[in-house]
């Protein structure tokens, strides 16, 4: 059973990570949750669901306008061939979440850490990142050095690169 946003927040305060949520309507693009900038400072993500031929899988996460070439990036990523979207079966059997949700927070529920975890160099260098907290009614502001030390406390080791077509570098535990 995944885990609650409420389980998510419980898990955030056990590792004395501090954030603000904000409910609102149901967001399923990056152009319906434009419409609250102005109001929740910070830098907005977008997150690409991805897996290679061999089924490895891959969550990408972005500032909301960056753009990412997916017929190279899985040269960036590690991937073992080009990469396309997940299904939406293995996006809530892996993360957790339903698509129009999908969110780095859904590192909690990848308990066996099949899904490598790639967060854009210019999204890691914002003070401040808004994603959903496991469901799209809400917006969760995190800074960005807590949003790498709640990947790591899930399990997994975060890569850092700039999905430009930058080189890859490694997370907080190197």
């Amino acid at each position: 059973m995944p885990k609650s946003p409420e389980e998510l927040f419980a898990f955030l305060d056990g590792l004395g990570i501090r954030t603000t949520t904000r409910t609102h309507e149901p967001l399923f693009t990056v152009a319906d949750s434009q419409a609250l900038r102005g109001e929740i400072p910070g830098a907005h993500t977008k997150n690409l669901f991805l897996k290679d031929k061999k089924d490895n899988y891959f969550l990408l996460t972005l500032e909301e306008e960056a753009s990412v070439d997916l017929k190279s990036v899985h040269q960036l990523i590690g991937a073992a061939s080009r990469v396309s979207f997940g299904k939406p079966e293995a996006l809530m059997e892996l993360l957790g979440v339903q698509p129009g949700a999908v969110t780095v927070f859904g590192a909690i529920n990848d308990a066996a850490g099949r899904v490598k975890i790639v967060i854009d160099q210019s999204l890691a260098a914002e003070p401040l990142i808004n994603a959903h907290p496991l469901v799209n009614t809400a917006t969760t502001t995190i800074s960005s050095a807590d949003l790498l030390a709640f990947v790591v406390a899930t399990g997994h080791d975060p890569i850092v690169l700039n999905l430009a077509g930058g080189t890859p570098h490694g997370g907080p535990k190197d």
